[in-house]
This record gives C-alpha cells, sequence and structure tokens, in this order.
C-alpha cells in the first residue's frame, strides 16, 4: 500500500535558507507512550535485579503495564496518528539501505515521522518487548517467582521460557544502546531537533501544505483502558 505519509524532496541536506517551520509531528499519546515505556522497563530492569520477593511484586506489575502500553500501541499504530501507524514508516529493505547510506553522508531527507531505518527499530523494540512480556507471563524461576500464567505450562516450559526471559534483557539493552546512539548521532552530526520533538511533539521541518494528520488521544486513552481491563485478572 502507498504510504499518504507528508514527504520532502530527497535532494540531501535542506539549504539553510529552506524555510521551515514547526509541525506537529508526534501527539500525545506516542510521546506518553515513549516516556511511559521508559520509566517502567527502568522499574523492570532494578526490580528484576534486585530479585527480592517486594521487588519481583513491582516486577510483574510493571511488566504488565508495559504490556497493556505494547496493546494499545500496537491498536494505535493501525488506527493512530498518522505519523504513529506502522504503514506510513515501516518500509521496505531497498529504502532502509538508502536512508543508512544518506545519514552515513549526513544527507538524510527530513523525515515527518520515522525515517526508514528507525520505523525498523520500532518494530524491533515492540517485538523484543512483546517476547519479554510474553515469556514473562509463563515464567517460573522454580525457587519463589512465577509469572501469572506459569500454571498454564509444565514446569520445564517455564522454566525455558524463564530462560529465553533473562537472555533477551540483553537483547533488550543492545537494541536500546543503538536507539540512543542513534539518537546522539542525529542531534550532534546531523544537528536534529528529533529528541527535542518526542517530547514538545513538533519539530522544526519545511513548510507543508498539510501537517500529518492526527487521532484524538481520548481515543487512544480508550484503547489503553481496553488493553489495561483485558489484562486486568493477571494482576493476581
Amino acid at each position: 500500500m502507498k504510504s499518504s505519509a507528508p514527504t520532502f524532496p530527497d535532494d540531501g541536506a535542506q539549504s539553510p535558507a529552506a524555510a521551515s517551520v514547526p509541525l506537529p509531528v508526534w501527539d500525545l499519546p506516542v510521546r506518553l507512550f515513549h516516556w511511559v515505556l521508559v520509566l517502567l522497563l527502568a522499574v523492570s530492569w532494578m526490580t528484576g535485579r534486585d530479585g527480592g520477593i517486594d521487588a519481583m511484586t513491582w516486577h510483574l506489575r510493571a511488566g504488565l503495564a508495559v504490556l497493556a502500553l505494547l496493546l494499545a500501541r500496537i491498536a494505535w499504530g493501525v488506527i493512530g496518528s498518522q505519523t504513529a501507524r506502522f504503514r506510513e514508516f515501516v518500509r521496505g529493505p531497498r529504502a532502509a539501505w538508502a536512508d543508512a547510506r544518506a545519514l552515513l553522508r549526513r544527507t538524510t531527507p527530513p523525515h515527518a515521522g520515522h525515517p526508514p531505518l528507525g520505523g525498523w527499530m520500532v518494530v524491533a523494540l515492540l517485538i523484543a518487548l512483546l517476547v519479554q512480556c510474553a515469556t514473562g507471563l509463563f515464567a517460573n524461576d522454580a525457587v519463589m517467582t512465577e509469572g501469572p500464567l506459569a500454571g498454564r505450562v509444565s514446569p520445564a516450559l517455564g522454566e525455558w521460557l524463564s530462560t529465553i526471559h533473562r537472555w533477551n534483557v540483553n537483547v533488550l539493552l543492545a537494541l536500546a544502546a543503538v536507539h540512543v546512539a542513534a539518537v546522539v548521532y542525529h542531534i550532534v552530526a546531523m544537528r536534529s531537533d528529533l529528541l527535542l520533538g518526542m517530547i514538545t511533539g513538533r519539530r522544526r521541518l519545511p513548510a507543508l501544505a498539510q501537517p500529518p494528520r492526527m487521532r484524538s488521544a481520548w481515543l487512544a486513552l480508550a484503547l489503553l483502558i481496553t488493553a489495561a481491563a483485558l489484562l486486568w485478572p493477571l494482576y493476581g
């Protein structure tokens, strides 16, 4: 399906004289998802390292909260604001390779959302997070902690899923490191306001005839409430 996202001329870096205006690119739901997810993952990591009974109780709660966020974000990626939709930023290998080459040359054209490489990073992070949450639901360390659905699988399978749960943390840390490094590169080498855009929701971009279309934040809240309600029985 052809993307209808706002596009800019692929003519390399913008000239100093190119007109730019602050445009809304990230809606409130996407920004809250990003920063609340960072907070919850920090809580999950610290409580997981602690390993105490009280800490693991909060570890499980944080994990379920992450899963609710993920479910809502996936739904928002289908019916949400234009720049939040997967079909707008998940491109093929050719586009990703061209984006990588332009990035190294520091000639990446501006995007009113995720560039092709950034889009694939989003997909990779979402998949890794879903694996982490799913394995956590069935995990069983054979000592004192088990996931809310551990009783649905055999002890051997539960221990195997626990192993994946522990190892997948390394995958998440690696992806997070690449993500942070890419943001720093954009800020330092490309002089981009990428990080500021994820805080304010606006970035300075070439003037557009039509800004990205945004959906109501109330719809996103309804999706989050629905996801939380579906997971509520697992809180125990």
